[in-house]
């Protein structure tokens, strides 16, 4: 293992020393330096945890091994003075603060767990904007008004949606499978587009171009059928997740707001 792949390591390495048994047998000792047996135990725990892995004999040496390099390296940056730099001294804060960040707001979670009720909540809230019915659309988008007024045109003279929008779609996502959106709800297409495509029927396209910010679209609308939201449990990650932001943003205000600060 050499600095250059260790990966998780660094971050390792700075949650084990807050830990009181980062003070005990000695591992390696560089220059006078020791390097505690507990500090490694703690990397190597964290790590294999990190990756699914169980801790090992080879791992705790392979650890040990990066551990020495790390404090050699460390020791020929003290000796260039290099952490009397302002630059590097910010780092060093900035990297110090992270860490007793993460620490604090991991805290908080641990002592604000999320609740089924407040998951259940969420997701009730999610079911209620996801809508009654999924459509089926195909689109083609243009950069004018004229090249969309253009396709309209053809459509009437009978061309086929499908080989209109391969050949003149800009919307490199969908232009290939012949302006084929799949289904989805109107909440993810833009408020003008939306409006747009659920007034029309299923086989029928916008006769008007119909603009957005990404530019001049024709809609046709190939069937309807009943939404139904995603189960709560395949969900409930990201719904966590979100909770957790929100309940983490909203104690960050309230210790904000116990600040005293000036500028």
């Amino acid at each position: 293992m050499t600095l250059l792949r260790t990966k998780l390591l660094p971050a390792a390495v700075a949650l084990a020393l807050f830990s009181p048994l980062a003070m005990a047998q000695t591992a390696a000792t560089v220059n006078g330096k020791a390097i505690p047996e507990s500090l490694v135990d703690a990397v190597a725990t964290n790590m294999a945890k990190q990756q699914g892995q169980q801790v090992t004999p080879q791992l705790k040496e392979q650890i040990k091994k990066e551990m020495i390099l790390r404090e050699v390296v460390v020791q020929q940056a003290e000796k260039m003075g290099l952490p009397k730099q302002t630059e590097i001294q910010d780092e060093i804060e900035i990297n110090r603060q992270n860490v007793l960040i993460r620490a604090v707001l991991g805290d908080y979670l641990k002592k604000h767990p999320i609740t089924d009720a407040q998951v259940k909540a969420k997701y009730d809230q999610f079911a209620k904007t996801f809508g009654s019915t999924e459509y089926e659309a195909q689109h083609i988008l243009v950069p004018t008004q004229k090249e969309a007024d253009d396709v309209i045109a053809q459509l009437k003279k009978g061309a086929k949606f499908s080989d209109l929008a391969k050949k003149y779609s800009k919307d490199t996502g969908s232009a290939g499978n012949g302006g084929k959106l799949g289904w989805s709800t109107p909440g993810n297409f833009v408020p003008a587009f939306a409006d747009a495509m659920i007034k029309l029927k299923p086989g029928q396209y916008t006769t008007a171009p119909v603009q957005t910010q990404f530019g001049w679209h024709v809609i046709k609308l190939d069937a309807t059928r009943p939404a139904k939201p995603p189960a709560l449990e395949q969900l409930r990650p990201q719904i966590v997740q979100e909770l957790q932001r929100e309940e983490v943003q909203k104690y960050q205000q309230e210790l904000l707001a116990g600040a005293k600060v000036t500028q």
